[in-house]
């Protein structure tokens, strides 16, 4: 629990949700994920972006739930939406064509590149641990304008080296997404608990630009798997205000009702 001179409090979840939201405008297309991607989406849109567009894999377009889904086939979704179209559809025309300007995206490990691995821990025959996989992470990475990830920061999953690479983020650096023939930017913002990481303009290593108030340098090193580097000139991130702090947690008090969990 993160707190000011003011005592407002904050989890280290509430940070990462509110500063994903911040990263959004009314003007997004966005591709959003079930858990913490949702909650960011729909702060920014009671807030800041009230005329963001939210899609999720189902297929639900323009959806503006009053509570957050369970899951992408959550009846809220379709209920809430101006229209729902098929998987299919969602992926050739919406995705594929090119009209989804911000996709989220999660990871159990990521590299100095934004790879994600969500496949398998350990060696690919004989994993300790197998993970959900894909879904549509690799599309959704080459296909959307841009990405954020969102993850948890820790060496177990920032690691020099993926056990297995689900999904292609800048691979092994520089203009290696544009050899392959890819148009979209890839990752531009890894979203964590500690800081906010985005890529170096040349080399594409992800980099320190802003640190969340209450976490020091070291605290960053120790839990990289990598030598992490820092920007030139590193923000402090600006803490959660009240009002964001108050609509996000109205909103998760909702869900918990409506799910019958409060």
């Amino acid at each position: 629990m993160r707190e000011d001179a003011m005592t407002l409090a904050w989890t280290a979840t509430e940070m990462m949700t509110v500063v994903s939201a911040r990263a959004l405008s009314s003007s997004d297309v966005c591709f959003v994920g079930i858990g913490l991607p949702s909650a960011a989406c729909n702060l920014a849109r009671l807030t800041h972006a009230p005329g963001i567009t939210l899609i999720y894999e189902s297929g639900t377009i323009a959806t503006r739930p009053s509570v957050l889904p369970l899951s992408i086939g959550d009846g809220e979704l379709c209920d809430t939406a101006l229209t729902t179209v098929s998987v299919p559809e969602m992926f050739r025309y919406w995705l594929q064509g090119g009209r989804i300007t911000v996709g989220f995206l999660p990871g159990a490990q990521i590299d100095r590149f934004a790879n994600l691995n969500t496949t398998v821990i350990g060696p690919y025959h004989r994993p300790t641990t197998r993970l959900p996989g894909s879904g549509g992470a690799p599309e959704i990475m080459a296909q959307c304008g841009e990405i954020f990830v969102t993850m948890t920061q820790s060496r177990r999953s920032f690691v020099d080296k993926l056990d297995f690479v689900t999904t292609f983020g800048h691979g092994e650096g520089g203009d290696h997404r544009a050899r392959l023939g890819m148009r979209t930017k890839g990752p531009t913002r890894l979203i964590t608990d500690l800081c906010i990481f985005e890529p170096d303009p040349e080399t594409k290593e992800m980099i320190v630009v802003s640190i969340h108030p209450g976490t020091t340098r070291d605290e960053i090193r120790a839990a990289t798997g990598w030598p992490v580097r820092f920007a030139e000139t590193v923000a402090e991130t600006a803490m959660p205000s009240e009002v964001e702090l108050a609509v996000l947690r109205d909103l998760h008090a909702r869900t918990r009702r409506a799910h019958g969990t409060a």
